[in-house]
């Protein structure tokens, strides 16, 4: 069985919402590597977009918690390019906040930007592939705290655990033209998030990953690009974890590093 290159997507047209930094800055740089034309969108035009391969990213500003304007943004890569192939829902993201004292405002904006807004551009995506003979694939960048809540982040936990559930109903109804997948990312290190993770810059946490570091950009980007092609054809509803094998046991911990001689979990290399 010839494949070609399966990482080739030349031709391709694909959405990535939030592609103007971090995360999904990485995301469309990788498919425009791979020869995709892509459309990133945000709030505000940043002062960078993405490229790669002497090509850049199209900017198209954009409120994806606003239905309408998530709707043109589709409607604006198709206009654009003539089709859409892929989406990537990566625009996202809360601060810490007390569930017991934070205001209602603050948890209808991180359940708008973190569950709505996916549902709202896979709509418009969805009545775009739906109409393409080699129908499209819908890609929603999830987090652990879906499975794993962590203090302070009741909204967003319930935001991204309603993420998941959608991406596995959408999948139920799209098939078998438009395929939906999740992808589970961990800790990840990035410019924006690295005070999160002390002053050791994320040594101390990563030695509590099996892995033995944090994830980078890159490993979201490489694992959307597998669900963008065609090696992943069948692959529907699924929910692929980038975490490193998640975050080993407080229990294992305690007990590990009371013995003598016993440190735990050395980080690996960077």
């Amino acid at each position: 069985m010839d494949i070609g290159n399966p990482l080739d997507l030349t031709g391709r047209v694909v959405v990535v919402t939030g592609g103007t930094k971090g995360i999904g800055f990485c995301i469309a740089g990788a498919f425009l590597a791979a020869g995709a034309h892509v459309v990133v969108c945000g709030r505000g035009e940043p002062d960078a977009l993405p490229s790669a391969a002497g090509r850049q990213a199209v900017f198209i500003a954009t409120d994806v918690r606003d239905p309408e304007a998530a709707s043109r943004l589709v409607d604006g890569a198709v206009e654009r390019f003539g089709r859409l192939d892929v989406l990537v829902n990566n625009a996202g993201g809360s601060p810490d906040a007390d569930a017991a004292t934070v205001s209602p405002r603050f948890v209808e904006r991180i359940v708008a930007l973190n569950l709505l807004a996916p549902f709202y551009t896979a709509q418009a995506a969805n009545r775009v592939m739906r109409a393409q003979d080699e129908g499209g694939s819908v890609i929603n960048i999830g987090s652990v705290s879906a499975h794993t809540p962590q203090p302070g982040t009741a909204a967003y936990t319930a935001a991204k655990a309603g993420l998941l559930g959608l991406t596995r109903a959408l999948a139920l109804e799209w098939a078998p033209r438009v395929r939906v997948n999740h992808i589970t990312t961990g800790l990840i290190r990035t410019e924006s998030a690295a005070p999160v993770y002390g002053e050791d810059g994320g040594a101390a946490v990563a030695g509590v990953i099996p892995m033995g570091r944090m994830a980078v950009p890159e490993d979201v980007a490489r694992t959307c690009l597998y669900l963008a092609g065609d090696l992943a054809r069948y692959v529907n509803g699924a929910d692929i974890s980038v975490h490193g094998g998640g975050e080993l046991p407080a229990r294992y911990l305690a007990v590990s590093r009371s013995r003598p001689g016993c440190a735990g979990v050395s980080p690996g290399p960077e």
